[in-house]
């Protein structure tokens, strides 16, 4: 896999795509908080709203109508839709399950993707990378372990989550090169804004204190903030050399995890977790090579 033009600084990719994924740790915990007291969709619809306000403000002076300029409108819908739809589902776990064990789940994105690419994009996927996808999805079942006290049908919805954002990638990857990617950003935004808005009323609760009102606020700078630490990240360095570094999320989901809720993973949970995070972190040396 070939470098992007101008990825010739791989340590400062790296340095930007750890502080991404950090930043969405933050964003996780952030949500998690506000679901024991709020309505999932109405922190999902903040999220998106707060985000889309914060990107009018940072790119319109700058871009103006330039921001809205797709040629792929429809694809551009498709790819929020998929989005707003993965984020409540994934919200969703957070307030149902320990976000470690949640977010260590949706690490089969990566996993999942490989299989639709083959599927639908006729790519050539090795042996190894079918291996990989099986062993992920036994470190899934560790993890949830069907049949005993530690699954609920909750455990389905980081499953979900994993497919929906798969299949969003997928789609993120038709617009590579056709339209600009804070154009793409900026919709992500917007759709997943009006989508929610639709059922707003009927969910929508005023945060109760002032300090909730701030996170419920933050939760969109967090979103703007992680996503544009990524995109540079992928401008200073390859994919396949800055792909192993997202699962340094899992680090970061696990410690805040533990200091804001108490929670931390048992052996057999960790030892899921760590079978996905090698079982795509060699997908990821392959695709390097």
């Amino acid at each position: 896999m070939t470098a992007p033009p101008g990825a010739s600084h791989p340590l400062r990719g790296i340095l930007l795509i750890v502080a991404a994924v950090t930043t969405f740790a933050v964003m996780d915990t952030t949500a998690k908080y506000l679901a024991r007291t709020y309505p999932v969709p109405s922190i999902v619809w903040a999220r998106y709203a707060a985000q889309t306000l914060f990107l009018i403000a940072v790119l319109a002076p700058r871009l103006k109508l330039g921001l809205l300029r797709t040629r792929r409108p429809g694809l551009q819908i498709s790819r929020g839709c998929l989005l707003a739809v993965s984020t409540m589902l994934y919200f969703s776990a957070l307030a149902l399950m320990p976000i470690a064990e949640a977010a260590a789940i949706t690490f089969l994105s990566p996993l999942i993707l490989t299989v639709l690419s083959a599927w639908l994009l006729k790519e050539r996927v090795r042996r190894s990378a079918w291996a990989a996808l099986i062993a992920g999805f036994v470190g899934v079942l560790i993890i949830i372990r069907p049949g005993g006290e530690v699954f609920t049908p909750a455990a389905l919805l980081p499953v979900l989550t994993a497919v929906c954002f798969a299949v969003y990638q997928l789609l993120t990857r038709q617009l590579a090169g056709v339209d600009s990617t804070m154009t793409t950003l900026f919709y992500s935004a917007v759709v997943g804004t009006l989508v929610l808005s639709v059922a707003l009323p009927a969910y929508w609760e005023l945060p109760d204190t002032l300090l909730d009102g701030v996170l419920f606020a933050i939760l969109g700078v967090l979103a703007s903030v992680g996503h544009f630490l990524l995109i540079r990240a992928f401008e200073h360095a390859a994919p396949s050399v800055l792909a192993p570094f997202v699962y340094s999320q899992l680090v970061g989901v696990l410690v805040l995890g533990y200091l804001v809720f108490g929670d931390f993973p048992d052996g057999l949970s960790l030892f899921g977790m760590a079978i996905i995070v090698l079982a795509g972190a060699w997908i990821a040396a392959r695709q390097a090579r």
